[in-house]
């Protein structure tokens, strides 16, 4: 029987990743076996709020007020998220049990420079409270960094949820600005991890050299040739090659890291690159499937990078004995994947369960994540 209005646990989740290509928001209701996304709408980000959020991701002059007022400027794409999906499914704020707002990650240093490290994920939260008359839950990934843990990925303990089949492990790989893998072992066992980059480098490098935010379906990238010595150098990345519990972000795969990459290649076409970097990418992806993987029966994308036609068409290539799919194959949208998460996170520290698993993370123990934030 559907759930009606009295019996529906309703939880809004709002994603804006490291690929910067807007916030992704979903109303999803709890009240069933499995979460059921009423409405997913996604919101562009003003090209000045994009450029902003990008530029704070490195050390710049008067960063806590600029950082400060670009919150409060996401807050405010969030707030409007928020009123559409309401207005999308003429559902009432009163009836909204809370917000998971993820915020935008501008630094990523878990363990770095005193032991313990940090994460900063831009936000207001009290403001998006204030605007939307909704209980918030924010800052996610800090209190795992606490507790000696990476602060993601998060997600794959709500892959295991939804995605999980009895007596086969499965792969789920989340392609946005950074790329983390899931692995559902057919024991239930689950391990987690970022692999290395997404999208961030895709978009920097299209952006640069086409004026278009991102290659549409891996045209672009389609046209050129891969550069192999260059594929090779960037293979050579230490980060790719350590062991989890391990994360990482725009610190590391920035447009430096890619300059330096480039250095000692001369004479080299833009689309060639952007082929090279869409096989880097994907490379990265199946190497780490096939370390930690290797008996899964499927690869399940989600992410901006599951519409990615050329870099789906490259996983396959290096995963033949798997099937690649969309994670809307799957029962969910690849782009309403990661905003659901972070919905179903709220309602873990509404109830006051851990949101993290330890074993994905490597903190001390399972820990309920996140501040809330009261309308």
């Amino acid at each position: 029987m559907p759930a009606t209005a009295a019996t529906q646990q309703l939880f809004i989740g709002l994603m804006s990743g490291t690929s910067l290509d807007g916030v992704d928001g979903v109303l999803a209701d709890f009240s069933g076996a499995q979460p059921r996304v009423l409405a997913h709408h996604a919101m562009p980000l003003a090209p000045a709020l994009k450029q902003e959020l990008l530029a704070l991701n490195t050390p710049s002059d008067n960063e806590l007020h600029r950082a400060t007022l670009a919150a409060n400027g996401l807050v405010r794409v969030y707030a409007q998220t928020v009123q559409a999906l309401l207005a999308d499914t003429h559902t009432s704020a009163i009836d909204v049990c809370a917000i998971g707002a993820h915020g935008q990650t501008v630094r990523h240093q878990p363990g770095a420079f005193d032991g313990t490290g940090y994460t900063l994920q831009l936000n207001n939260p009290a403001l998006l409270a204030e605007l939307t008359r909704i209980d918030v839950v924010a800052d996610f990934r800090s209190r795992d960094v606490a507790a000696g843990g990476q602060g993601a990925p998060l997600v794959p303990v709500f892959h295991q949820g939804i995605f999980a089949q009895a007596q086969r492990t499965v792969g789920v790989l989340n392609i946005g600005g950074i790329a983390n893998l899931s692995v559902l072992h057919a024991n239930g066992d689950v391990l987690g991890f970022d692999c290395g980059p997404g999208n961030a480098l895709l978009d920097h490098w299209c952006q640069v050299h086409t004026g278009d935010a991102f290659d549409n379906n891996g045209a672009w990238g389609a046209s050129g040739t891969v550069l192999d010595p260059l594929l090779q150098t960037m293979l050579a990345e230490p980060y790719l090659h350590q062991a989890p519990p391990k994360s990482t972000g725009r610190d590391l795969f920035h447009p430096t890291w890619l300059a330096h990459q480039l250095s000692g290649h001369t004479h080299i076409n833009a689309a060639d690159v952007q082929a090279t970097l869409t096989e880097f990418t994907a490379r990265a992806c199946v190497n780490d499937v096939l370390r930690h993987a290797a008996d899964a029966s499927e690869l399940i994308v989600c992410g901006g990078g599951a519409l990615n036609g050329l870099l789906m068409q490259r996983l396959q290539a290096g995963l033949p004995k798997l099937g690649v799919l969309s994670s809307a194959e799957r029962g969910m949208p690849p782009l309403q994947v990661e905003a659901a998460a972070f919905a179903w996170l709220a309602r873990q520290t509404m109830l006051g369960l851990p949101g993290n698993l330890p074993k994905v993370t490597g903190a001390r123990g399972a820990r309920i994540l996140g501040g809330i934030f009261k309308a």
